[in-house]
C-alpha cells in the first residue's frame, strides 16, 4: 500500500513539474554577453532561496513538491535556466555542431582520463558567475544556495568565491572532485548520457525513450516512467530548449574542463547541509563524506532507499532537516 502510495506520487510529481502551479516573475539576467533566463517565486519579502540545477536541466524541471514546500515555508524560491539550457544563451562551436559533438565529447573524455588539457568552451566558475549575475538583476544582496548535482558544482564556487551573498548551503547528489571511473557514474549511466550526446536532433519519441532509461537508473527505483503525464513533461521540455540538444555535450565538457574544488571547498564558512543517496549510481556516496570532510562544520544526510534525484519519497525523508537547516 505505502509503495502505491509513492508510485501516484512520484506520477503526480513528474505530472507537474513542468506546470505553473505558483505565480513567478521571469525576467533575464546578463552576465557579459550571456543571458540567463530566470523565474522568481515570491513573495518579494520572503527569504529568497536560490536554486541551481544540474547537467541539461531546465528551470521547469525542479519538482514542484520542493517549490511548493519553501514557498509555504516562507521562502522565496529563485530558479534559472544554464547556459545551453533551456531560454538562456546557447553557446556556438564548430566542435560541438550536431555532426561533431559525440566525437568532441568522447575525445575529451579519453584526454581527460589521461590527464592532458581539455578546451571548454567555458567552465563551471563562468557558470557559477551567471548564477550570481540573476542575485545582481533581482537586487539580492543575501541568499540561500541549493544546488543539486552539476548544479552542486556550480553552486560550491557561488559559496566559496562570494561569501558575504550567502545565508546557508545545501548541497545535493554532488562532488567536489572532476568525475572518474572511481568516484564518478557506473558504466551504464555514462553509456547512457554519452547516447544523449550522440543524437542531439533526437526526435521527442527518441527523447521520452532516452529519458525513460535514465530515469530508469537514476531515480526512484519501481516508478512506472510509461505514463502520458511523463510523456508530456519530456516533450514540454524538448520544445521549450529548442530542437538541438548540443548544450548538453558542452555542459559535459565545462566538468570534465573544470579544476577540482577539493581545495576551494574548504573556504566555505557558510552553514552547510550535505544530502546524498546512499544507492546513487551517477556521483557516488563517497563524494558526500568527501565533502563533509572538506566542509567544515557541514551536516551530512545520507538517504538509504534515493539514488539521484529528490522525487517525492525521497523528500520526505530530507525535508525536516532542510527546513531546520534553512531556518537557522
Amino acid at each position: 500500500m505505502e509503495n502505491s502510495i509513492y508510485k501516484i506520487l512520484i506520477i503526480f510529481s513528474i505530472m507537474f513539474t513542468n506546470s505553473n502551479l505558483f505565480s513567478f516573475e521571469e525576467g533575464t539576467a546578463l552576465n557579459n554577453d550571456i543571458e540567463i533566463y530566470y523565474r522568481d517565486y515570491g513573495p518579494r519579502d520572503a527569504d529568497p532561496i536560490l536554486l541551481v540545477q544540474g547537467l541539461g536541466g531546465q528551470l521547469i524541471n525542479w519538482p514542484e513538491h520542493l517549490i511548493e514546500f519553501l514557498i509555504e515555508n516562507n521562502f522565496r524560491p529563485i530558479v534559472f535556466d544554464n547556459r545551453d539550457t533551456g531560454l538562456s544563451s546557447k553557446i556556438k562551436n564548430d566542435d560541438f555542431s550536431n555532426d561533431n559533438v559525440d566525437n568532441t565529447v568522447v575525445k575529451n573524455y579519453i584526454r581527460y582520463y589521461l590527464r592532458l588539457p581539455i578546451q571548454s568552451e567555458y567552465t563551471i566558475d563562468d557558470m557559477a558567475g551567471d548564477a550570481v549575475s540573476v542575485l545582481d538583476d533581482l537586487k539580492i544582496d543575501r541568499a540561500h544556495v541549493l544546488g543539486i548535482s552539476m548544479g552542486g558544482m556550480i553552486a560550491q564556487i557561488i559559496v566559496a568565491n562570494y561569501p558575504a551573498k550567502v545565508k546557508t548551503f545545501t548541497l545535493i547528489s554532488s562532488t567536489a572532485s572532476t568525475p572518474s571511473p572511481f568516484n564518478g557514474p557506473t558504466r551504464k549511466v555514462r553509456k547512457l548520457l554519452m547516447n544523449r550526446t550522440k543524437n542531439p536532433n533526437a526526435t521527442i519519441d527518441e527523447r521520452v525513450e532516452r529519458s525513460k532509461k535514465i530515469f530508469k537508473e537514476i531515480g526512484y527505483e519501481g516508478i512506472d516512467l510509461n505514463t502520458d503525464e511523463f510523456y508530456e513533461s519530456i516533450k514540454i521540455s524538448a520544445e521549450r530548449g529548442g530542437t538541438e540538444d548540443t548544450g548538453f555535450g558542452r555542459q559535459i565538457t565545462s566538468i570534465l574542463g573544470s579544476e577540482n574544488r577539493l581545495n576551494k571547498v574548504r573556504s566555505i564558512s557558510a552553514s552547510t547541509l550535505i544530502i546524498h543517496g546512499a544507492e546513487d549510481p551517477l556521483i557516488k556516496v563517497k563524494n558526500a563524506y568527501k565533502l563533509n570532510n572538506l566542509i567544515k562544520d557541514s551536516k551530512l544526510k545520507i538517504i538509504p532507499d534515493m539514488r539521484h534525484l529528490i522525487e517525492p519519497p525521497v523528500f520526505i525523508q530530507f525535508k525536516n532537516d532542510l527546513l531546520i537547516h534553512l531556518n537557522q
